[in-house]
């Protein structure tokens, strides 16, 4: 019984450090772009779109497909990041174990 008592207690644990990185990964960013960085996307560790900025001299009205195409690539890049920088920080809160669930 006293091995399933530390057990919990390790669970535990683990659990408030993983509420305190979910937490902090709100506030963690990364930055995509596209275009030559004509479109910039930032997204946080929430998997959030926080901005996306567009330069004037990618906004042609006889191509807004195009321009339509870069911002869909530099957001896809931007929450392919974010999923990234997550997966680091759980695998290092778990230190590699592979529990089902945690993101």
């Amino acid at each position: 019984m006293k091995g399933l008592g530390n057990m919990m207690k390790q669970a535990q644990k683990l659990q408030a450090s993983m509420a305190k990185l979910q937490e902090e990964l709100g506030s963690k960013t990364v930055e995509a772009a596209s275009g030559g960085g004509m479109i910039k996307v930032v997204a946080n560790g929430k998997q959030q779109i926080i901005s996306i900025r567009i330069e004037k001299e990618v906004v042609d009205p006889e191509d807004v497909e195009m321009l339509q195409d870069l911002i869909l690539a530099a957001v896809n890049d931007a929450l392919t990041k974010s999923q990234d920088m997550v997966s680091q920080e759980m695998g290092k809160l778990t230190g590699g174990m592979n529990i089902p669930g945690l993101m």
